[in-house]
């Protein structure tokens, strides 16, 4: 009896230990990841790329598509979490100039989609998760400062991380709450 809870507490420790999602490998696996981002009215006619190999290089095309939309499958670059996301042209636009350490100019109202919400750094220094939301980009990011900072109630604004991107806000709406 004894080796038999030696071995069950080994493998649930191990288990709770292992707290490493899977993240997409295959191109199969990335463009299912990239189709659970939004609903399939956006995703059916999406492109779906995959993240350039290095900095300011070219999305590579696993799947052409129809529309204006474009789906990455998560991660992004130096990220551990699985955060896909559906981007309309001018929110894709700004997406691809910061990852490309470009100047972001946005040109009219931009959409985008994480329905698998999306983990970000923490006040702390730690990271939280997201819910599902849905993001706005705008041109005039100054009229977005009536929103709240904090994100606890509802609808609120903020800004990636980093001292250049202060002045470049967008709205996060949550369509669900995160899961504890």
């Amino acid at each position: 009896m004894k080796p038999t809870l030696l071995c069950l507490f080994a493998v649930l420790t191990a288990a709770a230990q292992s707290t490493t999602e899977h993240l997409p490998a295959t191109d199969a696996e990335k463009m299912a990841d990239a189709l659970r981002a939004a609903p399939n009215f956006i995703t059916d006619g999406a492109t779906i790329v995959d993240y350039p190999a290095n900095k300011g290089g070219e999305f590579r095309v696993l799947r052409k598509g129809t529309s204006e939309w474009t789906c990455l499958p998560g991660p992004p670059p130096g990220s551990k979490h699985d955060d896909p996301g559906c981007f309309d042209s001018a929110f894709f636009q700004w997406v691809k100039d910061g990852l490309a350490g470009r100047p972001q100019h946005i040109d009219r109202l931009g959409i985008a989609y994480m329905y698998m919400g999306q983990w970000v750094p923490g006040a702390s220094g730690g990271e939280f998760h997201v819910g599902p939301h849905i993001m706005v980009v705008t041109p005039h990011p100054d009229e977005l400062q009536g929103f709240t900072h904090g994100g606890w109630n509802g609808t609120y604004i903020i800004h990636l991380p980093g001292p250049d991107q202060a002045n470049k806000w967008f709205l996060v709406i949550p369509i669900h709450q995160a899961d504890k």
